[in-house]
């Protein structure tokens, strides 16, 4: 008799993401004259930038030629993408990264879920809340959550650390010692940040004890205040405690695209039952030479042409677009009477849903009364309940139209 890993049953329902999509289709078969405006999930809209699609022609014309032909890659990644993220991401940042602690990958979705296999079952996990999904899924088929309590609408053996309107959006350090913590900083799905000394805080926790920051930059290319890191090695001491995930998808339009790449300083360790040091470097290069074939030479060629100067000049114009986006939403809705929260160094506003309706609800109600298409708080955990989420990723046509739309609809439920 075949065995499952029973973990899988104690994920629930289905995937956020999933949900929408499904609600939507359904609704707009039941509706097909009804224009529906997407604002919910984080994919973006603008073309991708002339010089990386020139790159990538380029790539792939090489690909058809005997002398150029490209067949297996490096598991972990091209030197000639590598040698770029680390004068470009890190040096001229001042911090000091080698190649050999930088792995490409097809996706910063699919690096926080494989990050997983170097952790014991064991390990305290901690997860601020609200937060993207995939931190919390992966823990659960990895056996480390425990039972879901639907009460609370929490896993018995995850620490949640709320992150709401009352704590200023800044997750408190954990009342009890936890081994794993995942920060997302600028958030996904609350659109806020931490500061450099926020951020510090955490830092020195984890040195204190023992612990690894999982530390998600997907959306750094939206910073603009001085005070939010771009990095979490602008930290004094976060060599010793965090990996850092990084993606060109919302940076570069590479959604389609698929390429990212993780950081594993080689001084940070993990340990073993009987206390003996080892390098997480280590691991994870033999982790993903083992179960990854390696980004494909196409996509590395085209993430090696946002760190030219014309690349990144295209790419910047792109991000300005989806910050406008942002501002447009967030101006929009504040006139309207909501309080809203995040859009300044992200793509995501952050909404709190008025009169105390529930986040389902506001979204049922968002489609059916003006048609346009969000993202429910809670399903980002127990913690975004009553608030709601909306993207400034979709076309500047259809922000300005959906805010208008909104706006019309009032606060009232």
């Amino acid at each position: 008799m075949i065995k499952i890993n029973e973990n899988f049953l104690e994920l629930q329902d289905s995937y956020l993401f999933g949900t929408i999509v499904n609600k939507v289709a359904k609704y707009s078969e039941e509706n097909p004259d009804a224009k529906i405006i997407k604002l919910g999930v984080g994919d973006v809209t603008r073309p991708i930038p002339k010089k990386v699609l020139d790159a990538m022609n380029e790539a792939t014309a090489e690909l058809g030629k005997a002398e150029t032909f490209k067949g297996y890659g490096p598991e972990i990644g091209y030197d000639f993408l590598k040698e770029k993220i680390k004068e470009y991401d890190y040096k001229q940042n001042g911090i000091d990264i080698d190649i050999s602690e930088i792995f490409i990958s097809d996706g910063i979705n699919s690096d926080c879920g494989n990050i997983v296999d170097l952790f014991a079952q064991d390990n305290k996990v901690a997860i601020a809340d609200p937060v993207y999904p995939v931190y919390l899924d992966t823990n659960v088929m990895s056996g480390r959550s425990g039972k879901y309590n639907k009460e609370k609408g929490m896993y018995e053996n995850i620490v949640y650390l709320p992150v709401t309107a009352e704590n200023g959006f800044v997750p408190e350090l954990p009342k009890e010692k936890v081994d794993m913590i995942y920060l997302c900083y600028p958030n996904n799905p609350t659109g806020t940040t931490l500061t450099k000394s926020q951020l510090k805080e955490w830092v020195d926790y984890a040195k204190e004890n023992k612990s690894i920051i999982l530390f998600d930059a997907a959306y750094e290319a939206f910073v603009s205040d001085e005070d939010v890191p771009h990095s979490i090695y602008e930290i004094e001491g976060a060599k010793d405690v965090a990996i850092e995930f990084k993606s060109y998808s919302k940076t570069a339009g590479f959604t389609g695209i698929r390429c990212a790449y993780v950081v594993i300083p080689k001084q940070l360790k993990g340990y073993t039952s009987s206390g003996e040091a080892i390098e997480l470097n280590r691991l994870w290069d033999r982790r993903q030479c083992t179960k990854f074939n390696g980004a494909s030479y196409i996509s590395q060629k085209a993430a090696e042409a946002t760190y030219t100067a014309e690349g990144r000049k295209q790419i910047l114009e792109n991000i300005n677009y989806y910050k406008e986006n942002a501002k447009i939403i967030k101006n929009g809705l504040e006139e309207a009477g909501y309080k809203v929260y995040g859009g300044d160094n992200s793509p995501y506003i952050w909404l709190k849903i008025p009169n105390g309706e529930k986040s389902w609800d506001f979204f049922d109600r968002l489609l059916k009364t003006v048609h346009v298409v969000g993202t429910p708080g809670v399903g980002f955990g127990p913690s975004g309940e009553g608030y709601f989420r909306l993207t400034g990723f979709g076309t500047r046509e259809n922000t300005i139209e959906a805010i208008e739309r909104i706006e019309k609809m009032g606060t009232n439920s």
